[in-house]
């Protein structure tokens, strides 16, 4: 048997396997948690969002300029701030920007960008995005010290830990993701509500959850639909966990020969429409519901609109109470009402949340990103205004005393440098030459001569 050499046998400490890999896989969690999976409560992005905003917002893909190929734009992520694959950033980017996934999008699509279908969008060399307005609001105020900053993967840039966030994204639009032992499912809301309850929540921190329900009445799906019942939403909202039943809308219209028709014309939240029809066409193959004689999607730009012909001879609220229980047009969101929040030492820790807390975190942000820009705000002034009082003059004579206020020159609007140094040029001064012809001396040699008299 060959006999194994080891090198420096001093420094091998022997150690339990079962304790490494209960370290490394809870360090492996660890970052699964807050650095992909889990949004953070105060701007309601992931790491990978916020990226792609950031690196948008630096090529100045602005809603007032065009439209920039995505492409361009996950290669700008990733070299800058996003060291992993294409297709993630892609995938994320482009569900940024469905209107059927997010009820305010953060990124203005152009092209192919999937459907309620199930159709998956086009290359990333074909489509093209830019930032929306909602998301301007998300960075409005980054440059003005409101947020802290860190390397990026290669200690080449900065990267902002958190977005000032001047929209209440979380709320909003809502979040989902699955991590290591904790996953969370956000839904959307109104921002007319969610605004109402902030301000409602300033005027009275001890408001009750009640009385916050009166702002916030429940979910706003972007696929609009029904919510059935109320039980769910007071249990998240209260408990930051709770489901919610959603269903389709859909109404019975009569067609030519006294038959009638179900005509649905909004889906629940992530029901696919492909998807639902081959789920009617199986049942109706199986036998599981009877009485459908056509089944057809007549959806166009205008809105949605599946038709399902009905027999003569059945009851069609019985073929529409067959098909919310047997297909998705009745389900249910499991609300889960978990985000990362901050601690007093910086780190980011999950926790469930009830409307109330996911509120407050919100406006504690706010607070901070405003005041920090008001610091800085008066930073930029303090500093002009040295600038200016410099330009005035000085502020005593040569004995110290300091003149009176209507003795003091008054301010000059900067012009040319001899005017701003009090060398007057005389009537040439629009000439490099004095009126007799003779040329002006040069400006370092003035200066230098009005220094000497004084």
């Amino acid at each position: 048997m060959a006999e194994t050499i080891v090198e420096n046998a001093d420094n091998i400490e022997p150690i339990s396997v079962s304790q490494e890999m209960t370290t490394s896989y809870m360090q492996f969690a660890m970052s699964t948690i807050v650095a992909r999976a889990l949004p953070d409560v105060r701007d309601g992005l992931k790491p990978s969002q916020r990226r792609i905003l950031v690196a948008m917002n630096d090529e100045g893909l602005t809603p007032d300029r065009p439209h920039s190929k995505c492409a361009a734009i996950v290669g700008e992520t990733m070299k800058t701030y996003h060291p992993h694959g294409d297709l993630p950033i892609y995938d994320t980017l482009v569900r940024m920007g469905q209107d059927f996934n997010a009820r305010y999008p953060l990124i203005d699509p152009q092209g192919n960008f999937g459907s309620v279908d199930g159709d998956p969008p086009g290359a990333a060399r074909y489509t093209e995005a830019r930032l929306s307005p909602v998301a301007m609001a998300m960075l409005e105020d980054l440059d003005k010290d409101t947020v802290d900053f860190q390397p990026t993967y290669n200690e080449r840039n900065q990267e902002p830990k958190v977005l000032p966030a001047a929209f209440p994204n979380l709320l909003c639009n809502g979040s989902s993701g699955i991590a290591v032992g904790y996953a969370t499912n956000i839904p959307p809301h109104n921002l007319g509500e969610v605004v109402d309850a902030a301000i409602a929540l300033l005027d009275n921190p001890d408001i009750s959850i009640e009385q916050l329900m009166q702002h916030i009445q429940g979910p706003d799906f972007p696929t609009a639909g029904l919510v059935i019942g109320i039980k769910g939403i007071k249990e998240y909202m209260k408990t930051g966990r709770g489901s919610v039943t959603m269903q389709a809308r859909a109404i019975i219209e009569p067609i030519e020969r006294e038959r009638n028709a179900i005509v649905i014309t909004e889906l629940p939240y992530q029901v696919g429409k492909s998807a639902l029809l081959q789920q009617i066409a199986k049942l109706v193959a199986q036998g599981k519901v009877e009485g459908i004689s056509d089944l057809r999607d007549e959806s166009d730009r205008k809105g949605m609109r599946v038709v399902i012909e009905l027999r003569r001879d059945v009851n069609p609220q019985v073929v529409l109470n067959q098909l919310y229980k047997h297909t998705t047009l009745r389900t249910t969101f499991g609300a889960n009402l978990l985000a990362l929040i901050p601690t007093p030492d910086g780190k980011l820790i999950p926790q469930q949340c009830s409307i109330k807390d996911l509120l407050a975190e919100f406006l504690k942000h706010r607070r901070e990103v405003v005041t920090r820009r008001t610091r800085w705000l008066l930073n930029q002034a303090e500093a002009r205004l040295h600038i200016v009082e410099g330009a005035e003059g000085p502020r005593h004579d040569r004995r110290g005393h300091r003149p009176h206020p209507r003795q003091r020159e008054p301010l000059r609007r900067p012009g040319r440098l001899d005017e701003r140094i009090g060398l007057h040029p005389g009537p040439g001064r629009g000439n490099p030459q004095h009126a007799t012809g003779a040329p002006h001396p040069p400006v370092a040699f003035r200066v230098a001569a009005r220094i000497r008299a004084a």
